[in-house]
């Protein structure tokens, strides 16, 4: 039983070196991911985006993961899947910046939702 055990470690671990030296890794993608979720979850706190803004964001991001793991299935991820994820994170990015700086507050927060109802 144990010899099994041993053999199928060795497999495994020969396919994740197989998977990491094919370039099936994406740490700029990874990277950026976390910030992208950062910046969500700032503009969260700070009251800069709304509930509704953030969930949409938090899906983008999500379609962002799920598109990383379909360029991951094959165990590499060659040129075009690295540029069409550059290019969904960069339209992201620019969507977060968006959202943050459009004016509109969460309510919960205390703030107006725009300039008009704070009696401007």
């Amino acid at each position: 039983m144990k010899p099994n055990r041993l053999l199928i470690s060795a497999l495994l671990g020969a396919a994740a070196f197989a998977t990491w030296a094919d370039g099936a890794e994406t740490p700029r993608v990874d990277q950026r991911q976390a910030q992208q979720a950062q910046r969500i979850e700032q503009g969260q706190a700070a009251g800069a985006l709304t509930a509704r803004e953030a969930r949409r964001l938090q899906r983008q991001q999500a379609a962002i993961g799920h598109a990383e793991g379909h360029a991951k299935a094959d165990g590499s991820v060659n040129m075009q899947e690295r540029r069409r994820l550059h290019q969904m994170q960069n339209h992201a990015s620019g969507d977060i910046r968006r959202q943050k700086h459009d004016r509109q507050t969460d309510r919960q927060q205390g703030q107006p939702r725009a300039a008009t109802e704070a009696g401007v």
